[in-house]
């Protein structure tokens, strides 16, 4: 019978200096009196332990004994009760020894790992966490979400109570602050952010040279990322590596310049897309209101846009402006965390937005209600998802294990939206499929809840917004939540430049091989390791200039059987 370890965590035996104790399970007679416990069938194959300073006893499981032969030797790991309740302890069962680790928050310190050093090792244990699922790498006081239980509060404030009370300016001072503004430095604020509206007349020049159908994220992320370019004192290569670091001035002037200058980007690409001229903002509008006119406004005199949807986007707005560590806001801290100017890492910030995992979900909600098409079609979709034909889009979240908060918000704005540009035919769907998914346990047992891109994309579709600027409008709000983190990490003393590790599973050390002693490919077999790269090379050539001589002309290599 193999040997068997069998771990016993005794924390009522404090002070006890016997860690690692082995003991013959024939002859148990060391510091703890070791014994069968024959008092009953039901513990006859069980060991006693007993403390002999207090005469109390444990009850310990012993393997089964061999009828044929004698038991096999049994070790014990005693472990002294710790001197605080809130920490881990770890049995490194490589070498036998013991850590504790201090839990701090809910959570443990990675590096602590780094100090368990295996035989002949090095280098301590690594986390490995791909997607960072189970991994806290910041301590933020901007966002707190509640996944279980739905919640969700900027600063402490709920969302709701913001949604309803609240406008994006006030919100956007809050998250990079930390506190609700006070008259005074709400106007002196609004007045800032409403008065650098105004883009470089070189970054307009630069955005009508895309070509005419260029996405208008790809427009929108570029043409901010160019904006560094035309203020070298924002800078850190130019202006002092640690500028935003001591500089609280430095870093407020170029959050009010992006703040005020994003609307104004986006609704150039907008623009651009429709094939008119560009508006010029209008300082003397609210922030929503601004952007709505630079959107619309043709030739009208005195063109004001509607109040109650510029209100619903102010709604919006706030319910996208932060969301914790999202991919974006990590990307924003990742980059921050190099130092480099706020344009830069709000550029690469809105790239991770770009993708369609993360803003273009609410456009994935929208192909997909028009695919099911009227509602009497969502019975048959559901079953479809059950059988995994299909995928459900808008339900279901990595963080909310309830309803998402922002989509009850979210829900009542989209009524108040249809009001006023006439009823999305394609609600009813919308309706019908949340109805009955909600009421499915396949579903609920999921925890499958509508989330915030379930109707935003409605809203944005009423509106009369193409599907493909709505990563832009994601993109806008989420700007405030991009600069508070980058202020909370930047300003933080323990800062350091992100570098995660990986754990190298390629090959180990080989020697280089001259190109001519190198196999080629079998050409009666086919290479299903080319990578995507094949030996047809293909060049943008017509079919006359393909089949023309020229100097220099690629010719296919032949290859040898």
């Amino acid at each position: 019978m193999a040997q068997r370890r069998i771990s016993a965590i005794l924390n009522h035996l404090a002070g006890s200096d016997d860690l690692n104790h082995e003991i013959n399970y024939e002859n148990p007679a060391e510091r703890y009196n070791l014994r069968p416990n024959l008092t009953s069938a039901e513990t006859k194959h069980q060991l006693v332990l007993t403390d002999n300073k207090s005469g109390q006893k444990w009850n310990l499981p012993a393997p089964d004994a061999n009828n044929n032969g004698p038991i096999s030797p049994v070790q014990f790991i005693v472990l002294p009760k710790s001197k605080t309740t809130n920490s881990l302890t770890v049995l490194d069962n490589r070498t036998g020894k013991l850590y504790e680790i201090a839990i701090e928050d809910d959570t443990i310190p990675a590096l602590k790992f780094k100090t368990m050093l295996g035989p002949n090792k090095k280098e301590g244990i690594r986390v490995y966490d791909p997607a960072y699922q189970n991994t806290a790498v910041a301590r933020s006081k901007i966002t707190e979400i509640d996944g279980e239980a739905g919640v969700l509060r900027y600063r402490g404030y709920p969302i709701e109570e913001l949604a309803e009370k609240s406008n994006y300016l006030e919100v956007s001072y809050l998250l990079i602050f930390g506190e609700l503004p006070n008259k005074v430095q709400y106007e002196r604020w609004s007045n800032e952010i409403m008065h650098h509206t105004y883009i470089h007349i070189r970054v307009m020049e630069l955005m009508k040279s895309f070509n005419y159908d260029a996405h208008p994220m790809g427009m929108f992320i570029s043409s901010i990322s160019a904006m560094s370019t035309y203020h070298p004192e924002a800078n850190p290569a130019l202006a002092g590596n640690d500028m935003y670091k001591v500089s609280a001035t430095a870093r407020t002037k170029q959050i009010v310049r992006l703040l005020g200058k994003v609307p104004t980007v986006a609704a150039c690409c907008y623009r651009h897309r429709i094939g008119r001229p560009y508006n010029y903002p209008q300082s003397n509008l609210g922030y929503c209101e601004n952007f709505l006119y630079m959107l619309d406004h043709l030739s009208e005199e005195n063109y004001m846009p509607n109040a109650k949807l510029a209100r619903a986007l102010d709604v919006l707005f706030i319910l996208h402006a932060d969301h914790e560590l999202n991919c974006s806001t990590a990307a924003m801290r990742h980059i921050g965390s190099t130092l480099v100017d706020p344009y830069s890492a709000v550029a690469g910030a809105a790239s991770a937005l770009y993708g369609p995992l993360h803003g273009g979900a609410n456009e994935a909600v929208l192909r997909m209600l028009e695919e099911i098409g009227k509602p009497e079609n969502v019975t048959e979709f559901l079953e479809q998802v059950k059988q995994r034909k299909r995928r459900l889009m808008g339900f279901g979240h990595r963080i909310y294990k309830n309803y998402d908060p922002r989509a009850r918000i979210i829900r009542q704005v989209a009524y108040e939206v249809f009001e006023i540009c006439g009823r999305e035919p394609l609600i009813e769907v919308a309706i019908e499929l949340e109805r009955i998914a909600l009421s499915d346990d396949y579903f609920v047992k999921r925890k499958l809840y509508p989330n915030v891109d379930f109707y935003s994309g409605l809203i944005y579709k009423s509106m009369g917004f193409p599907t493909d600027f709505f990563p832009v409008l994601f993109a806008i709000p989420r700007v405030s939540g991009w600069l508070a983190h980058w202020v909370e990490s930047i300003t933080n003393p323990a800062a350091k430049i992100w570098r995660p590790r990986q754990v190298y599973v390629g090959e180990g050390k080989r020697s280089y091989v001259p190109m001519e002693h190198r196999s080629l490919p079998d050409p009666t077999e086919n290479d299903n390791n080319d990578n995507g790269f094949n030996m047809e090379i293909h060049y943008d050539l017509s079919k006359r200039s393909a089949a023309a001589t020229y100097e220099g002309k690629y010719r296919k290599p032949e290859l040898k059987a």
